[in-house]
């Protein structure tokens, strides 16, 4: 398998910057895999965030679980910002996602 092609599928089917790493540029490889799992340690900490304010929601309205409680609460819940912050998130790791997968592709075409 040529190293296009092997950089790039595993920077995109196992993880973004694997194949700059497997194609030792381990400072990009680094750099793209830093900023992916810092931005899913932020959506992971922002949807427990939430889950925790609708359970609260849920507590403060007599602690009876059915699905309406759990509908309202979630929609007293929600804000903007939270949902702003959680889609800029999303759109950064898709973003890594595609350049480490072009980058990865694009190193291995020179390497090639």
């Amino acid at each position: 398998m040529n190293n296009s092609l092997k950089g790039a599928l595993l920077s995109g089917l196992i993880f973004p910057g694997l194949g700059q790493i497997v194609l030792k540029h381990y400072k990009r490889g680094a750099v793209i895999m830093l900023t992916v799992l810092v931005s899913l340690s932020i959506v992971v900490v922002k949807a427990v965030q939430h889950a925790l304010a609708i359970l609260e929601k849920i507590e403060l309205e007599g602690g009876a679980i059915s699905m309406s409680t759990i509908s309202n609460a979630a929609t007293q819940a929600s804000t903007t910002s939270v949902s702003l912050t959680f889609n800029l998130v999303l759109l950064l790791v898709i973003l890594c996602w595609i350049i480490g997968v072009v980058d990865a592709y694009r190193i291995g075409k020179k390497i090639d």
